[in-house]
């Protein structure tokens, strides 16, 4: 099925990758994300979700120094959040928190509570533990992953372990298993090894090229999934790794973002460099059965898993985030700066 767009907008002022769900407000429906200028001062933006759903609001506008390229909220802490930035030279890495009466301020100001810095080569992106309140981090860069102990009240980020994978490989990117918070999945350019993070070792691996993005399952356990340049969605279980149990074939041009649903886990977006947002239905062989509402499944959606396309947007669509409090929701960032929130409603009915 091809579609417009009946979302809601919201216009940054400058280039922008990376959006994420608040995932600790369970008040509202929001999302943060950051700008991506090289010569303008960046923002970030908290957006929230109207109470009668028609509108993006602006609940927060905060400077940020530096270009961000990495953004993930704190998944037990609304006003903690965590970027990647370059400087245009280096990259760093910080953990920040939003002022608690930032609303009453006049130019409210981001407090760094700590900064990473024990990385030397460039940074890829920040992992918190999906599934709840944890003390530790993981941060990637091209060469090391590391795993940090966090003290937010002594505003400290010490190195608990690294390992390095050496000059061959060149990590991009990695998910932090939701089912096991001793296991994160790391891409290199020719494959993703899962690591065990008490002994710093690989425990598996799927030998894949040109993986631009993945993500667990939260709903089912050793259920990964990918995004590839060139061989769109892959749908892997990770006791199998050899081949995968489901592929999609993703975007007439690079595949760049993947998410899972955090409740029905048959439901899987993508977005890529061709300005489209593609939501799928996985094929229930590769999924348990939804328990307390179920999908519209027709027969022709078992054969055509793209249940819709979302192409309001002329640019590349880099950031993808679901929100956890209301799982129908989805908020999309392409690289203009422009923030579409879309409801999936249509797509799921009442048992």
């Amino acid at each position: 099925m091809q579609g417009g767009s009946s979302g809601i907008g919201y216009g940054l002022k400058y280039q922008a990758r990376c959006i994420s769900d608040v995932k600790a407000d369970t008040d509202h429906t929001s999302f943060i994300t950051g700008t991506l200028s090289l010569k303008e001062e960046n923002e970030v933006h908290l957006i929230r979700v109207s109470s009668g759903g028609t509108e993006l609001i602006c609940e927060g506008l905060f400077s940020h120094p530096n270009e961000i390229w990495d953004l993930a909220s704190c998944p037990f802490d609304q006003r903690i959040f965590s970027t990647v930035y370059s400087t245009g030279e280096s990259y760093g890495a910080a953990i920040w928190q939003i002022p608690e009466l930032y609303g009453e301020l006049n130019s409210p100001q981001l407090e760094r509570i700590t900064s990473l810095d024990a990385h030397v080569g460039k940074i890829k992106c920040i992992l918190w533990w999906p599934s709840g309140r944890h003390d530790k981090l993981i941060s990637i860069d091209e060469e090391t992953l590391f795993l940090w102990s966090l003290d937010c009240s002594k505003k400290t980020a010490q190195v608990q372990s690294k390992e390095s994978v050496g000059m061959l490989h060149n990590l991009s990117g990695g998910a932090w298993d939701p089912h096991d918070v001793n296991a994160v999945a790391a891409t290199y350019e020719s494959a993703i090894q899962v690591w065990d993070l008490r002994t710093m070792k690989k425990t598996n691996s799927i030998e894949r090229g040109h993986v631009r993005n993945i993500d667990y399952n939260p709903k089912k356990k050793h259920i990964l999934v990918t995004a590839e340049d060139e061989s769109g969605i892959n749908i892997w279980d990770l006791r199998k790794p050899k081949v995968p149990i489901q592929e999609l074939p993703g975007h007439t041009h690079w595949t760049w973002a993947v998410k899972c649903n955090p409740e029905y886990d048959r439901l899987i977006l993508s977005a890529g460099t061709d300005s489209n947002v593609n939501l799928w239905l996985a094929s229930s062989s590769s999924s348990d059965d939804i328990t307390s509402e179920s999908l519209v499944d027709s027969p022709t959606q078992r054969l055509n898993p793209l249940l819709n396309s979302y192409n309001d947007y002329e640019d590349s669509v880099y950031g993808l985030a679901w929100s956890v409090r209301e799982p129908w929701i989805f908020a999309s960032l392409s690289y203009d700066g422009r923030v579409v929130v879309e409801t999936v409603k249509p797509f799921l009915s009442r048992k």
